[in-house]
């Protein structure tokens, strides 16, 4: 197996694959292992540690140097993280008087000094044009030798690696995981899926895949085996030609098909003759991508087909020369005509969209009897629904309550690509008697179908963090959590950080942060516009990421006047987050006067990546609770912003308006979960772990847990989430 399967299995699973190997005596490299891991906040578990004092040294600095490779680029320690001012965070000077230093130099500058007096004749200076500004003015070595080393405290994060099973079992084992996932995965993950499926397309497949794109990428690696697709609707076909081209198979973003192969062509059309010759009511799925169709059918040639004459219908259907009448216009036809009864008639043919339908059927029914027939439809077909769609619809009913009818009330709508949007909510409440059924009939479906865990040990971090029943938009990193998750803060010093490198395009992203009050109303910021404030300092402004650049804020929690933090990553001109060759986001957490260098790993408490579709992101905010205590709550979120020079105090008023509508929206959580299991749960204080197999859940697995106990943490949480 290649050293990048192993590395996805590290970062999957914390797990070092057993390597084969010759023993010896490599205690004394698997203790220089150990303690290079700590000093980026890894560690060996103990039965690993063991295991590898008993192989050839030679063998072990070769696993170490392969894993270390892979644990700095999690923590986002495989970079250099150079600070404009150098002695960050002390010594950052004033806003004015650091611009007005730039000035200064270029004025004394023979190269710049005429067109800098030009602009000064005319009140306005374009930063950009100052040769000190926004360039590193020192090399990093120079930055380390102004910071102290960092002084260790017992906050600092410790994550254990521990010893997995054979490369091969690992590898098809994260497979399996990975294709049978309940819930869609992030880019990120979708992407690890794709190389997984190549490596294991010969050996034991998932007993289903419920996720249409995880389907998509297992379908390209058997096309290109010669296996049989796993194809049951025409949308299935559409998928893998997306995934044929490197394209997006969820279809939410445009892709450009590509030439298809001769083989590939084939096995396309009969795979749309196949679905189709099965079932030609699945022409009416068609026209929701009609135009996607349409491209297709150009580099798909199918009237060079003849023998399959009904896929040469779906692009008929999506030209419009044979018409079809899809699903939603019949649903629509029905219900604007009044004929209710008919529509949840025929919704109940599609019982994940009449799931999804419900609040709306609910609402339009004008009687007692009409709302008794929608809430009967829903109990018939309920045992059909996919666990995630029965999860959304709980969840949905949480931020339906008679809260929604107060003045204010706003709808929060997210979508796949992390983008949202708030609108006041005018929908009309929802009778409570609806309501309760509704809310008894779905948590009796959901925890029917959840296995007896046995006794159940829980961390207390990971109560509050939101079930995954989406994996989009989510990047991945260390310490990320599901949209919607809360977690505690404890440290005196918070210090964001985020990272970039450009790929073609002069570059310049700005770190910022917004200190809002109980109410969401700004009362400062920290950004490359005021580089100082009683809460905190600012790095400095990098503008251009040839080689790389970093930008970082610390803030004095104890300092901080208001209720909210929102940091934000605002791109101000160039590539996209979308297009730079890397790009990430985190936060560190230290106490006292720990020092260090700008960035140390082991302080790292979340690092993500940052890839999404909008020019202004929104990674995370922490709330000041009412016992003082700091909370991180979690969004993922991208915001449109404007084409060039988005800055922090101009978008200010969207943001609080936004963090108000989601911030205050309820969310399924692990404690929500476990009380619905009504299992024997016990909350571990960090001590001694049972003797006896358990269901552990909690944010990384403890030393010393029985063998045969099952293991839930966020790299695998998804795993709760029922059929």
């Amino acid at each position: 197996m290649s050293h990048r399967l192993e590395s996805l299995v590290i970062r999957h699973t914390y797990r070092i694959p057993a390597f084969e190997g010759p023993a010896g005596q490599g205690a004394v490299v698997a203790r220089q292992f150990d303690g290079a891991l700590m000093s980026v906040g890894f560690k060996l578990s103990a039965p690993l540690l063991t295991r590898l004092s008993g192989m050839d040294e030679r063998v072990v600095a070769d696993i170490a140097g392969r894993t270390l490779a892979t644990v700095r680029e999690i923590v986002g320690d495989h970079v250099r993280h150079n600070a404009y001012f150098i002695d960050f965070p002390a010594n950052v000077p004033d806003t004015l008087d650091f611009w007005m230093r730039c000035i200064r130099e270029a004025l004394a500058d023979d190269k710049t000094r005429e067109g800098t007096l030009k602009q000064l004749t005319t009140g306005v200076v374009d930063l950009l044009t100052l040769p000190s500004y926004g360039r590193y003015q020192h090399t990093y070595a120079e930055m380390l030798t102004h910071h102290d080393e960092l002084i260790a405290a017992a906050g600092d994060r410790m994550t254990v690696l521990h010893a997995g099973g054979t490369v091969e079992d690992e590898v098809g084992a994260l497979y399996l995981a990975l294709a049978g996932s309940r819930t869609p995965l992030g880019e990120d993950h979708l992407r690890d899926l794709e190389v997984l499926a190549e490596a294991c397309v010969g050996g034991e497949q998932p007993a289903e895949i419920p996720v249409r794109e995880n389907r998509a990428v297992i379908n390209k690696a058997r096309l290109g085996v010669g296996s049989a697709l796993l194809l049951d609707t025409v949308t299935d076909v559409l998928r893998l030609a997306c995934a044929l081209s490197e394209g997006d198979v969820s279809l939410v973003e445009p892709t450009k098909f590509r030439g298809l192969s001769r083989p590939a062509r084939r096995a396309l059309l009969a795979g749309l003759d196949a679905v189709i010759g099965a079932s030609p009511a699945k022409l009416a799925d068609v026209a929701v991508h009609r135009e996607v169709w349409k491209r297709l059918g150009e580099r798909l040639h199918p009237h060079e087909y003849p023998q399959w004459p009904e896929a040469a219908r779906v692009f008929a259907v999506a030209r419009g020369d044979e018409r079809v009448r899809s699903f939603a216009s019949r649903t629509e036809e029905l219900l604007g005509a009044g004929e209710l009864i008919g529509a949840v008639e025929l919704l109940q043919s599609a019982p994940g969209l009449l799931l999804r339908s419900v609040d709306r059927l609910l609402r339009t029914a004008a009687t007692d009897s009409e709302r008794d027939a929608v809430l009967s439809a829903v109990e018939a077909v309920v045992p059909e629904v996919a666990g995630r769609v029965l999860l959304s619809v709980r969840q949905h009913l949480l931020n339906r309550g008679d809260r929604l009818e107060q003045d204010g009330a706003r709808r929060v709508f997210i979508n796949r690509l992390g983008r949202a949007w708030v609108t006041q909510d005018d929908r009309p409440a929802l009778p409570v008697a609806a309501q309760e059924r509704l809310r008894a009939l779905l948590d009796r479906e959901i925890a029917g179908r959840l296995p007896d865990p046995g006794r159940v040990l829980v961390d207390p971090d990971v109560l509050d963090v939101a079930l995954p029943l989406s994996g989009k938009a989510v990047a991945s990193g260390i310490g990320v959590l599901p949209r919607g998750s809360v977690s505690r803060v404890d440290g005196e010093r918070l210090r964001f950080f985020t990272y970039w490198k450009q790929r073609q395009e002069t570059t310049d992203y700005d770190l910022s942060a917004l200190v809002l009050d109980e109410d969401y109303e700004q009362i400062t910021w920290l950004s490359y516009t005021q580089l100082t404030e009683l809460e905190g300092r600012h790095s400095g402004d990098i503008t251009e990421a040839p080689d790389g650049a970093s930008e970082f804020i610390e803030l004095r929690l104890g300092a901080v006047r208001g209720t909210f933090i929102v940091p934000e990553v605002l791109l101000y001109s160039g590539e996209s987050f979308l297009d730079v060759e890397e790009s990430f986001f985190g936060f560190m957490l230290r106490e006292g006067e720990q020092k260090g260098r700008p960035f140390e790993p082991r302080t790292v408490r979340m690092k993500s990546e940052l890839r999404g579709p909008g020019r202004v992101a929104l990674p995370l905010v922490f709330r000041r609770g009412g016992d003082g205590q700091w909370y991180a709550h979690w969004l993922h979120l991208f915001l449109k912003g404007m084409p060039r020079a988005n800055r922090v105090e101009e978008n200010h008023v969207t943001v609080e308006r936004l963090l108000r509508g989601i911030v205050e929206r309820e969310q399924l959580t692990v404690r929500w979960l476990l009380d619905l299991m009504r299992a024997e749960v016990t909350v571990w204080d960090g001590t001694s772990v049972p003797e006896g197999p358990v269901t552990y859940i909690g944010m990384q697995r403890p030393e010393g847990l029985h063998p045969e106990s099952r293991v839930l943490t966020p790299e695998n949480l998804r795993d709760v989430i029922p059929v």
